[in-house]
């Protein structure tokens, strides 16, 4: 999916005595050098003080996604796929309001994993947010910035159906004089080369707040008659995406460690008139789509949950699956974040066996917490109780 896309948003998440399950002592060794060590539920940090049934409204959102299609796996880890189909029956028979119960379906069902790398390094947990601006329909001297839906010229090539050692690779262009040419770089569409090849959703009032809008992907865009518009990613120019922040140190405009969002910011609000070539450094132009109903939308197709969804690398994490989260609130602090999340989205920054991005919602709250959070810390998996270790 991606929501603000840069940032992200992690937390933390029941009776003792009932919380012990069976485990086998075996650690499960993957290809990609990390381990799933096999646990009990009272081997979780502070399990039995979240609330449990948070995360399993987060979950039954998943579960038609887990039963539809073809279940998620590690590969080369589990030699018996999980049953979703079964355990989502379960889910969909208790009430997520019953804390009790709903901590005894994750116990009862679902058997604890930490998953470790041979490093012994901890884990990363960054935080993302949903952006949320004012805007209208129309234009006026107030809303005066666009949100643009896909181009009609923009086109996409998949280069893997003319050449099978590029399958997965594509190129993103427009065709002019008969040839394929690069689409449009920042710069050009901040100067209306787009001109009326696409539909705008929305003007805002801000364009610094539309320019974190393309660097998060999604947000609520708040219209003047109170309504609200979600908007999500639907495509870019096909350019690489180039930090703003990096480009200020490279001028010497701000020094390195002090060019977060907040400063970048100021910056710009200090020398307006340097704002739109200092956007154009970053040549990637996001194009979006109307969002009906809830939302933002992660990557597994569900809509994400508040301080429940994470953002994980599918490559090591199925989609829809629990995690039992142990970090710190953002902050550089030493308060602890434990609570049950639901992996349901990804992002091109999230990559490696424990890294997350935790999504914190929307408004300055979430934006706040986000923009702070690098905390060091460790998940466990937690898999249907149906899912075997390879026998070998």
């Amino acid at each position: 999916m991606n929501i603000l896309r840069g940032a992200a948003v992690c937390g933390a998440i029941l009776l003792a005595g009932a919380c012990a399950q069976t485990a086998t002592d075996a650690s499960i060794k993957t290809q990609q050098s990390h381990r799933l060590i096999a646990k009990t539920f009272l081997d979780l940090p502070a399990w039995s003080r979240d609330q449990h049934g948070e995360a399993l409204h987060a979950f039954l959102k998943s579960c038609p996604v887990l039963v539809s299609r073809a279940a998620p796996v590690i590969r080369d880890v589990f030699e018996t796929p999980p049953d979703w189909r079964r355990v989502c029956a379960e889910a969909a028979q208790t009430d997520p309001d019953d804390q009790v119960a709903s901590r005894l379906f994750f116990e009862t069902w679902f058997r604890p994993y930490l998953v470790t790398v041979r490093s012994a390094q901890d884990g990363l947990f960054t935080g993302y947010f949903e952006a949320e601006l004012r805007g209208a329909r129309t234009q006026d001297d107030t809303f005066k910035y666009p949100l643009y839906g896909i181009p009609s010229d923009l086109i996409s090539v998949d280069l893997g159906r003319f050449d099978g050692r590029l399958r997965g690779r594509s190129v993103i262009g427009r065709v002019e004089g008969g040839r394929m040419l690069p689409y449009y770089r920042r710069a050009d569409i901040q100067q209306g080369s787009i001109g009326r090849r696409a539909k705008v959703l929305a003007w805002v009032d801000d364009r610094i707040d539309a320019f974190l809008l393309h660097v998060q992907g999604s947000g609520r865009i708040l219209l003047p008659d109170g309504d609200v518009l979600r908007i999500g990613y639907a495509g870019n120019n096909g350019h690489g995406y180039v930090s703003i922040g990096r480009a200020l140190i490279k001028k010497g405009e701000l020094s390195a460690g002090q060019a977060g969002w907040t400063q970048i910011r100021r910056w710009i609000e200090t020398n307006p008139q340097k704002a739109d070539a200092l956007l154009a450094e970053n040549p990637r132009y996001i194009f979006f789509r109307e969002i009906p109903g809830d939302g933002p939308i992660g990557a597994q197709g569900v809509a994400l949950t508040p301080r429940r969804s994470l953002a994980v690398d599918r490559r090591y994490i199925p989609l829809g699956a629990p995690l039992w989260l142990d970090t710190v609130w953002p902050g550089g602090g030493k308060r602890p974040l434990r609570r049950l999340m639901v992996a349901q989205d990804t992002g091109n920054a999230i990559k490696g066996p424990i890294r997350g991005d935790f999504f914190w919602g929307y408004g300055q709250d979430a934006l706040a917490e986000a923009g702070r959070m690098k905390s060091r810390g460790n998940y466990y998996l937690l898999l249907p109780k149906s899912t075997e270790p390879p026998s070998s």
